[in-house]
């Protein structure tokens, strides 16, 4: 499971919808994403109800683990933003059943956008 890791790492913002084959099988009628990140094979998708990460597996990479949580289930989080000379930003989500759960993301990563959505959701 993606979200049991301790830190998800070098995830970079996409164009929202360009792994939408890979989540889109997901979304509720009115649910729309508000940002989308991607490392290597995995994604992590932020909507305006829950955040969605799918981790691929395999060598071709038809394997998905996919684990969903709804804002409704996090109790906060905090965001570190880049700096000097530690370049990346991180976001740590809380969660009663999963403890915190860490990402962290590469240069150029918009982390403020995300935090807003986050205080937007999460009640």
């Amino acid at each position: 499971m993606l979200l049991s890791e301790s830190k998800i790492l070098a995830l970079q913002e996409e164009e929202i919808g360009s792994g939408e084959e890979r989540y889109s099988f997901l979304l509720t009628e009115n649910e729309q994403v508000q940002m989308e990140f991607k490392t290597v094979r995995d994604r992590l998708v932020f909507t305006n109800t829950r955040l969605i990460a799918i981790d691929v597996q395999g060598i071709l990479g038809n394997k998905m683990d996919i684990s969903v949580i709804p804002y409704n289930k996090i109790n906060g989080f905090s965001v570190e933003t880049a700096g000097t000379f530690d370049m990346d930003s991180e976001l740590t989500l809380y969660t009663a059943a999963l403890g915190a759960v860490q990402f962290e993301f590469l240069k150029g990563t918009d982390i403020k956008t995300l935090a807003g959505i986050l205080s937007r959701y999460i009640q």
